[in-house]
């Protein structure tokens, strides 16, 4: 059995070959919880058996204790992870037939292999489930989807000048953490208004180190320039202090006290001074405007509330730390339609709340099952008591109804998008003559400066638009291509790019039937059409190269050639079997291709931009082996620049501290090739 690492020391296992015994590990699912692992306790599937027979025989080898189980089918994938207080009770209904949709049902009929685990207690179970829900994402449950990690403000605690940064991650710097914020951009607003009301610094510590005078950002007053000694210790300490105490929630005391400031430096007619405190008071209210509600009565919670119609639901999030409210997110999860909002709503806390930091109330739009296990579980897992709640009355209602009227609003701009789509999905198979609508479209673009730091990008569209997840970009590295070759580029990224596909996934067979219901199977890793911004020369060696790895028949490639004179709604279309052409000016189908081309045009830009500005930017100090961090900052201040360094003699370089001879000579011989020293 395998083990795999998750966040924050969890653990879990990987299905058993045919081939293992079976064994007894001890994984631990999150901080202070273990459960004693014990796959396919005491019996295994040899019969050739599926569906509820075989489930019969597992519930034969059952204990009653609590535990989680997954539902393989033939092809070895995860159709189902479930949890049970009673592992014997909650499996036997399977076996007799006690489903609650076809869904289900079909689901039992797919079984064709079932693996347990027995945990100590249902809290356990629970979260262990979540934990492999998330991680295996089986077909069967609700899904939580978008599950991107929070960005955090951090003002940093191991500097004589604090800093304040956007943290993503692991929180393992030493400083005070503050969030969660729903977006980076709600996180870049709020560090930009509290730069002019506290004047705490962005730098990164390198660059403070190696300051010998103020920068711009001190000369438009967005920071009091502790790098030169501008502003003393003692005084920063304090501006670092009143921007935590805002930040905590004790922001009308530290505006009162800027206030008092304010009035007493324009009673000693010092306005220059006044106008400081002015400002900042003005960029604290600044903050505070863009909260939007802030209940008194929440201090710290989280907002749940879902609006469930036509088979699909949307949740709505807000996040209130510290009395001030720090955004909102939807989520959209994938969940069996006949499921009801509370079972939908149970089932996303367990997986939202995996690795993520739980407050210590939690508000709910409704009622949801296993209340007091969730509670129990979340309590646990937290280290201290968590309140889930469902206001009645009062500031609480009020908020929750807010909440409620944003996931409902979320919910019809979401639905009315998606139908939008299909649509255009379906008027894209019509004109390419497509045998199916296509499931996931993926769009090739280069770019490039006179063939320096090429870079192909790769977009992927599907049936709810953009997937941004999916999105790659390709470094090109060849050495064989002219300067500026696309075909050559568009060769490289085509061959990279499906032949890592052909050894992960296979050639599709597209012959296979389609899945039941197309929103039961996963978003799919082949294309069924691949978008070329080029045209025939670009198609040729697309061709080819589909050619070459076989799968010229797997996939359809289409070439997009810009029209005459360059302009949007000439364009000319290149595809297998039939002459070039064009589309009407204002067919809806030519604009969602103009989408689909300028989102891949933006994506090939914009990683090309930020490779050149890594290349720009590069120190030839970092292309030397052993010189790290360290050594490289203790040369940049003893010779001032890197071409400094590149003409300093060994013995200079040996008195830097912390250069032996042997880095030294090392250095030197990087810049000179081993010539005479």
């Amino acid at each position: 059995m395998n083990g795999q690492k998750l966040p924050e020391g969890g653990v879990l296992y990987d299905e058993m070959e045919d081939d293992e015994d079976d064994v007894v590990e001890t994984g631990e699912i999150s901080p202070g919880l273990t459960a004693s692992i014990d796959w396919n306790e005491g019996w295994k599937n040899e019969t050739g058996l599926k569906g509820a027979d075989l489930i019969g025989e597992f519930v034969k080898h059952l204990p009653n204790k609590p535990g989680v189980y997954r539902m393989f089918n033939e092809g070895g994938d995860v159709l189902y992870v479930g949890k049970a207080r009673s592992l014997k009770k909650r499996v036997t209904n399977y076996a007799q037939g006690r489903v609650h949709s076809n869904r289900i049902a079909r689901m039992v009929r797919e079984t064709a292999n079932m693996e347990f685990v027995t945990t100590r207690t249902e809290v356990e179970a629970l979260l262990l489930e979540a934990n492999l829900i998330k991680r295996l994402r089986p077909r069967f449950n609700v899904l939580l989807r978008d599950d991107k990690s929070f960005p955090y403000i951090l003002i940093t605690g191991d500097h004589r000048a604090p800093a304040i940064f956007k943290h993503r991650g692991a929180r393992s710097r030493k400083g005070d953490y503050f969030g969660p914020f729903a977006s980076a951009s709600a996180v870049g607003r709020t560090i930009n208004s509290l730069q002019r009301a506290f004047l705490i610094r962005t730098c990164t510590d390198s660059v403070f180190e190696t300051r010998t005078r103020p920068c711009l950002l001190y000369q438009i007053k967005r920071c009091s320039g502790p790098c030169t000694h501008e502003v003393s210790d003692a005084g920063y300490g304090e501006l670092v202090q009143e921007a935590k105490d805002f930040l905590s929630g004790k922001s009308q005391n530290v505006k009162e006290a800027i206030a008092t400031a304010m009035a007493a430096a324009s009673e000693d007619l010092d306005f220059e001074r006044a106008a400081v405190y002015r400002d900042r008071l003005a960029a604290l209210s600044h903050v505070q405007s863009h909260q939007g509600i802030n209940p008194a009565s929440v201090e710290e919670a989280d907002v749940f509330a879902i609006h469930h119609e036509g088979g699909t639901s949307c949740i709505q999030v807000f996040f209130f730390r510290t009395g001030q409210n720090w955004g909102n997110r939807a989520y959209f999860p994938k969940a069996d339609p006949s499921l009801s909002s509370a079972e939908v709503l149970s089932a996303f806390l367990a997986q939202f709340y995996d690795d993520k930091a739980i407050p210590r109330q939690i508000l709910l739009s409704e009622t949801v099952e296993e209340l007091d296990l969730l509670t129990a579980a979340f309590g646990e897992k937290a280290g201290y008591k968590v309140q889930i709640l469902v206001p009645q009355r009062g500031d609480k209602k009020d908020v929750v109804d807010h909440v409620l009227a944003n996931a409902r609003e979320a919910h019809g701009r979401k639905l009315a998008e998606t139908s939008s789509q299909a649509r255009l999905l379906q008027g894209f198979a019509e004109t390419f003559k497509l045998t199916t609508v296509p499931r996931r479209i993926e769009v090739y673009d280069n770019s490039h400066m006179m063939g320096t730091n090429a870079v192909g990008g790769m977009i992927v569209a599907g049936p709810e638009g953009f997937v941004k997840n999916q999105y790659r970009k390709f470094n090109i590295k060849s050495t064989d291509i002219t300067p500026g070759d696309d075909f050559g580029m568009m060769r490289e990224v085509m061959t990279r790019r499906f032949s890592r596909l052909i050894k992960e996934e296979g050639i599709p067979d597209r012959a296979a039937p389609a899945a039941d219901d197309p929103a039961d199977a996963a978003f799919p890793a082949w294309p069924d059409v691949i978008l070329i911004d080029g045209g025939q020369g670009q198609m040729t060696a697309v061709r080819a190269i589909l050619d070459e790895l076989g799968i010229r028949d797997s996939v359809t490639a289409i070439g997009v050639a810009k029209g005459v004179d360059r302009d949007a709604g000439r364009e000319r279309f290149f595809a297998d079997g039939r002459s070039d052409f064009s589309m009407p000016p204002r067919d809806p189908v030519l604009y969602f291709i103009q989408r689909l081309r300028d989102e891949a045009h933006r994506f090939a830009i914009g990683s090309h931009r930020a490779r050149r500005k890594k290349e720009m930017v590069k120190n030839p100090l970092d292309e030397i082996s052993g010189i790290g961090p360290t050594r490289k900052r203790a040369l940049l201040q003893h010779f001032g620049t890197a071409k400094a360094v590149s003409r300093a003699a060994v013995a200079d370089l040996m008195a830097v501290e912390g250069i032996s001879e042997a880095v030294a000579r090392l250095v030197y011989d990087h810049f000179h090739d081993g010539a005479a020293r």
